[in-house]
C-alpha cells in the first residue's frame, strides 16, 4: 500500500537536492549498519543499565524487522509506538527505515485513549507496539482491547511493565538471522507524526529518512560532532525533536542516551554518569538544569559541548542565564513539518544566544513575507511571516493535500505561522506567532478543541482559550468564559465538564476568566488578542484554577 506524498518536490528540484548533498543515497539504517561494520563494538545506545554495540543494536532491528516481515506486514504499512522512551521505540523506527515501514511515535503519554485509538484508525494501524497504562486517561490495556477489530491491524506487541525487562521480551517469534536483505528506500515515507494543530484534528506530517536528515547533518557538521560525542535528549521520542537528536546522533556515529529514568532523578547525576557532551531539550529543561546547578553552588559549569534549547521560545533571561553558565547554548528553531532546522553556532556572542534562534542549516532556506500579503516579501528588516524552503521540508500531511498546499504560497514557500526578522548574517530574530497555539513547556494545546468543549456546557456562551505567560512553562492555558443570561457555573465545574467531554488533562486550563463580556470582531470573530493584551497590562487578571 504505501503513504503517498502530498507535497512531493518536482523531478529537477529532487535532483537538486541530490547534486547539492542534501539528500544522499543511504536510508538511516544503512549510516546504523556501517557504523556496525566499520566499530561493531563500539558503544551506540544506552537504555537503563545496558549499553548496546553497533552490532547488536542493528541485531535488534533485524530482529524486529524480520517479526514484522512474519506478522504479514509489507512495506507502507504503518507501525504504531504507544510507549515512553525505551529502546523498542529505537528499533521501531529503524526497522521501518530498513524496509519502507511507516513508524508513528507519536502516541504520546498527554494523549488520551481516545485520541490514540483516532490515530490508528486513521492511519490504519498495521502493528502497534503498547505499554501498560500509556495515555492521558488510560489505566492499563484499553488501547489494545479498542483496535483489534482494526481491518488494517495485525499484531498488537505488548511490552512488560517491568523496565529492567529485556525490549520486546517473549514478544517476538523472528530473529535477526531471519531478517531479509535490506529493502528501504531514503526517498520513501518512513516517518509520521500527528501535530497539535490550530484548528481542527491533528495533521499527519510525513517525512522520508531523507528530509530528515538534512537538520541531523547540519547541526552536527556546525557543531563539530563526532564518534566521541555523547548525546542526550530530554524530549520523547513522541515528540519530532526527540527523533531529530537520535538522528544526529546516529549520523556522527556517537553514543545516544535514552532518557528512561524515573522523575525525580538528579539530571546532573545523569549527565555526569553518562559523560554527556550535547544535551537536547525543551527551556523548562534548561530552567531544571539551572535550578539544580543553583541548588548545588555551580557557578560554571563546562561539562557540556553544546545545550540545544528547542520546541518553544527560550526566555531570553534562562538563554543568559546558561550563557553566563558557562554552557554553550545552540538556541534552534523548527516544526515538525521542517524538522530543527534553525541552530546557533559555537562562538555566538551573548547577544546573539539571547536574542536569535540561529541560522539555517544548508539545504533549507528562510525568508519573510508581509503578513498581511504572504506572496509578497517583506522589506529588509521587518518583522513578517517567517517562510522556508528546501530539503528539510515534509512530503505533506497524511491524506490532506489540501491542508499542506494551504501553507505554501504563490512561490512555494511554506509558511509557519510565526512572525520574525532575518539580519544580514541570517541570524533569525522571532517576534510573535500568527498561529494560535498555547505552547506550555514545549506541549503544544489546541485553544479551538478546548474552546470547543467547552461551549458544549449549558451554562456558557461565549469562551475564549488564551495564553497566559509563564515564567518556567513559557505559557499556561486560561479560559475566559462568558455565561448565558442567568446562568452560571463553578470552574469546578466546567472542569469537570471538559474531562467528561474527553480532554486530556494535560490540556486543561490551569487559569479562568470571568468576563461580563468577551469582545467581537467585525467578522464575528472573538477579538482574543484584546484580551491577551488586557491580560498583559493588568486591567483584567485571570484566577488559578489550581496553585501554581
Amino acid at each position: 500500500m504505501g503513504m503517498t506524498p502530498t507535497l512531493s518536490p518536482d523531478d529537477a528540484t529532487r535532483e537538486g537536492y541530490y547534486a547539492s548533498g542534501a539528500w544522499g543515497s543511504q536510508t538511516i539504517y544503512d549510516i546504523v549498519r556501517a557504523h556496525s561494520r566499520e566499530r561493531p563494538d563500539a558503544p551506540a545506545l544506552i537504555s537503563g543499565s545496558r549499553t548496546y554495540s553497533w552490532r547488536e543494536l542493528v541485531e535488534a532491528i533485524d530482529a524486529f524487522a524480520a517479526d514484522l516481515a512474519r506478522r504479514g506486514l509489507v512495506q507502507g504499512d504503518t507501525i504504531f509506538v504507544g510507549a515512553p522512551n525505551r529502546a523498542e521505540t529505537v528499533f521501531a523506527l529503524l526497522a521501518a527505515s530498513r524496509d519502507g515501514y511507516v513508524c508513528c511515535p507519536s502516541p504520546h503519554r498527554n494523549h488520551t485513549v481516545a485520541e490514540i485509538v483516532a490515530m490508528c484508525e486513521r492511519a490504519a494501524c498495521a502493528a502497534y507496539i503498547h505499554y501498560p497504562g500509556h495515555g492521558a486517561d488510560a489505566e492499563d490495556d484499553e488501547i489494545p482491547d479498542l483496535i483489534r477489530g482494526l481491518p488494517s491491524l495485525r499484531h498488537i506487541y505488548e511490552l512488560s511493565s517491568d523496565d529492567a525487562a529485556e525490549p520486546f521480551a517473549g514478544v517476538l517469534e523472528a530473529g535477526p538471522g531471519d531478517a531479509g536483505p535490506p529493502v528501504g528506500n531514503p526517498d520513501l515515507i518512513t516517518y509520521l507524526a500527528f501535530t497539535s494543530g490550530s484548528t481542527g484534528a491533528p495533521k499527519g506530517v510525513m517525512h522520508s529518512d531523507n528530509s530528515q536528515l538534512v537538520a541531523a547533518r547540519g547541526i552536527a557538521g556546525a557543531w563539530g560532532f563526532d564518534a566521541d560525542t555523547v548525546t542526550l535528549s530530554l524530549s520523547p521520542f513522541s515528540h519530532n525533536l526527540g527523533c531529530g537528536t537520535l538522528w544526529t546522533s546516529l549520523v556522527v556515529g556517537g553514543k545516544f542516551v535514552l532518557r528512561d529514568w524515573p522523575r525525580g532523578d538528579s539530571l546532573l547525576d545523569h549527565i555526569e554518569a553518562a559523560g554527556v557532551d550535547y544535551l537536547v531539550g525543551v527551556p523548562t529543561h534548561a530552567m531544571d538544569l539551572l535550578a539544580e546547578l543553583k541548588a548545588r553552588g555551580i557557578e560554571k559549569y563546562d561539562r557540556l559541548k553544546s545545550f540545544r534549547v528547542s520546541a518553544a521560545a527560550c526566555p531570553e533571561h534562562v538563554a543568559a542565564a546558561l550563557y553566563d553558565c558557562g554552557i554553550p547554548v545552540q538556541k534552534g528553531y523548527g516544526m515538525t513539518e521542517t524538522n530543527g532546522h534553525q541552530y546557533g553556532k559555537p562562538g555566538d556572542s551573548r547577544d546573539l544566544v539571547i536574542g536569535t534562534s540561529g541560522v539555517c542549516c544548508p539545504g533549507y532556506d528562510l525568508r519573510i513575507f508581509d503578513a498581511n500579503d504572504p506572496d509578497r516579501e517583506a522589506p529588509p528588516g521587518t518583522s513578517g511571516l517567517v517562510g522556508g524552503k528546501g530539503a528539510s521540508l515534509m512530503l505533506g500531511y497524511f491524506n490532506d493535500r489540501k491542508a499542506g498546499e494551504d501553507c505554501i504560497n504563490a512561490s512555494g514557500w511554506f509558511l509557519t505561522g510565526d512572525l520574525g526578522t532575518i539580519d544580514e548574517n541570517g541570524y533569525l530574530r522571532l517576534t510573535g506567532r500568527k498561529k494560535e497555539l498555547i505552547v506550555r513547556g514545549g506541549h503544544n494545546i489546541n485553544p479551538n478543541l478546548l474552546e470547543d468543549l467547552a461551549l458544549r456546557h449549558p451554562a456558557l456562551d461565549l469562551v475564549a482559550a488564551i495564553p497566559v505567560p509563564d515564567d518556567r512553562l513559557g505559557e499556561r492555558a486560561c479560559l475566559a468564559v462568558m455565561f448565558e443570561d442567568g446562568q452560571t457555573a463553578s470552574v469546578a465545574e466546567i472542569l469537570a465538564h471538559l474531562a467528561e467531554q474527553g480532554l486530556s488533562r494535560y490540556d486543561m486550563p490551569e487559569f479562568w476568566l470571568p468576563l461580563a463580556d468577551i469582545p467581537l470582531m467585525p467578522n464575528g470573530k472573538m477579538e482574543k488578542l484584546e484580551i491577551i493584551r488586557r491580560v498583559r497590562d493588568g486591567s483584567l487578571v485571570p484566577e488559578p484554577v489550581v496553585a501554581t
